[in-house]
């Protein structure tokens, strides 16, 4: 029965889906080593007429197989959207650069102009950046208008290269009457630091259309703040602008609000865990109380904001009609200042606007203010002189109070009880279910701290685990094979080509998941593939005997009932 329901499961991952202008190949989990692994897409692709796009993420494809699809791409003319994002696990970085090469040049000989390149979640590196550096030059990529290349790896040197190709399409592209208009820019978890961003910067200010800028978690300082900031204000139509956990310091936080003056179309500002401290949130409140009329979000959370400050912030959102969600949690405003913030934006009528303020991490000693003021111009001097060992001890050397964010990080039962009553739905915003692996990683995380025994962290770890899987098994276009292959490969039961290093199996993995497959929500296509792994003798299930006992019982029993 298992190895059926595995053969129907390869089945199932063998079909394409097609809609109207769009061929894709979304979530396989294919391996294509070679051309003849791709003999069938390529004569799709070559039989698709009007082909606009092609998803090839969700696969892993060597060199021979994309120049194969290279070649067939030569003449789709009308070819507008890559969706190729995380389509080279497993390979060796040397692999990529040829792979993005051909099919660059395939869009190039067929004359395609294309609107969308997301290359996301390819860990190619600098190298990556240089093979698709003749395409982004091109005249395919003149009429770009998003470019999504979310934790590639790029680090300085490939943020230099990127920045250089855009410059220059730009460039090219003026002098044909059609400038580059780019309004999308995603390119978060890339290590870009203070250099990588500057280089960006002058790219960004140069085409002046963004209207999205999504550069979290990339180790910049308030050098690499300050440049983009300065590059924000040429750009009058940006609608969203997220930094989220950057380090702006002082520093970056007052040269962003001096660019926030300057535009009037933002809706959505996220700089949260960016250390603004409280002068930084001051100037931001400032720059929000005499502009920024159509703003829909602000975060500041895990800034170092102090109670005055976060009261200033909150009274600059006055008159703010289309205000969603204001955002100061885990600050330094004290009992009494989170019950001031409170009570103005209640006068506002805005109180249920306001986000938690569960994680407040209490008034600062009295000194503390005066001395990080003294230090800052030191600080921010040691930030310049070595950035890379900024990035590995800011996060040490700001203690962050329990939040989903910080659970996921280093779980522990007390994290968990103290998210309170609306964990569940902490949790359903912090992870993102639309990604499968992180999906799982997230089930692993939460269900480790299961404890049979006690009653309440039970309740807590089953309540977060349905919101989550509920919400995922939901979405039509959730990948519920990759959400339980990611699952068996993380637990050590599925040998995975990328080089994953499997959690140590706890009997609260094996417990939950036991509850999870008996849920309405969970497919029950998905029983017989579990069923088959946990009937297999693995060292990595020794230790929770009796726990993979009673989930194969009950794996067992389900598939009876149906």
């Amino acid at each position: 029965m298992a190895t059926d329901a595995v053969a129907q499961l390869a089945d199932s991952l063998a079909k394409t889906q097609v809609t109207e202008g769009e061929l894709s190949y979304k979530g396989q989990g294919r391996k294509f080593d070679n051309a003849q692994s791709v003999e069938e897409m390529v004569k799709e692709i070559q039989e698709f007429k009007g082909l606009q796009a092609l998803r090839l993420e969700g696969n892993t494809y060597g060199v021979e197989a994309a120049q194969a699809i290279a070649k067939a791409l030569e003449t789709k003319s009308e070819f507008k959207y890559c969706y190729w994002s995380d389509m080279f696990t497993g390979r060796l970085r040397s692999e990529i650069p040829p792979a993005l090469n051909s099919l660059g040049a395939a869009l190039m000989t067929a004359g395609a102009r294309l609107t969308v390149l997301d290359l996301s979640d390819n860990a190619f590196g600098p190298d990556g950046v240089k093979g698709i550096e003749k395409l982004l030059k091109s005249t395919a990529c003149h009429t770009l208008q998003e470019l999504r290349l979310n934790n590639c790896g790029m680090g300085i040197g490939g943020g230099k290269i990127l920045a250089a190709a855009l410059t220059e399409c730009y460039k090219q592209s003026s002098s044909q009457g059609t400038p580059l208009g780019l309004k999308v820019f995603i390119a978060g978890r890339n290590r870009l630091e203070n250099d990588g961003a500057t280089a960006l910067a002058q790219a960004f200010q140069l085409m002046g259309s963004l209207e999205e800028v999504h550069v979290p978690q990339n180790g910049i300082n308030h050098p690499g703040v300050t440049a983009l900031a300065t590059a924000m204000q040429h750009n009058p139509q940006l609608r969203v602008l997220n930094l989220n956990d950057n380090t702006f310091t002082k520093k970056g936080a007052i040269a962003m609000a001096q660019a926030l003056k300057h535009l009037r179309s933002v809706q959505v500002i996220n700089f949260g865990d960016c250390l603004v401290r409280s002068e930084g949130a001051i100037a931001i409140a400032e720059a929000i109380t005499e502009g920024l009329p159509i703003l829909k979000e602000l975060n500041l959370s895990f800034g170092e904001i102090t109670g005055e400050a976060a009261l200033l912030v909150a009274q600059s959102v006055e008159g703010k009609a289309t205000l969603e969600k204001l955002d100061l949690n885990g600050n330094c405003l004290g009992e009494e200042g989170c019950d001031a913030v409170r009570e103005v934006m209640d006068g506002l009528n805005m109180g249920d606007l306001l986000g938690s303020l569960s994680d407040d991490e209490g008034e600062p000693e009295e000194d503390d203010d005066e001395d990080e003021d003294d230090e800052e111009e030191e600080d921010d001097d040691v930030e310049e002189e070595d950035s890379s060992v900024n990035q590995v001890s800011s996060p040490l050397s700001v203690p962050r109070p329990p939040d989903a964010s910080s659970f996921l990080c280093f779980p522990s039962p007390d994290k968990l009880l103290k998210l309170g009553t609306k964990r569940a739905l902490l949790f359903e915003q912090q992870v993102d279910v639309a990604d499968a692996g992180k999906t799982a990683e997230a089930f692993l995380k939460i269900s480790s701290v299961y404890n049979e025994e006690d009653k309440d962290v039970k309740s807590a770890v089953l309540d977060s685990i349905d919101a989550i899987l509920r919400k995922a098994f939901a979405n039509p276009s959730f990948q519920g094979y990759n959400f339980i292959s990611s699952l068996l490969v993380m637990l050590g039961l599925l040998k995975s080509e990328d080089k994953v290093k499997p959690v140590r199996v706890v009997p609260g993995h094996l417990q939950t998941l036991e509850y999870v497959v008996r849920q309405d929500y969970f497919p029950q296509d998905h029983i017989a593939v579990l069923e088959a792994f946990m009937s297999r003798h693995v060292q990595a299930l020794e230790s929770c005997s009796s726990a993979r006992n009673i989930l194969k019982s009950t794996l067992e029993q389900v598939r009876s009932e149906n």
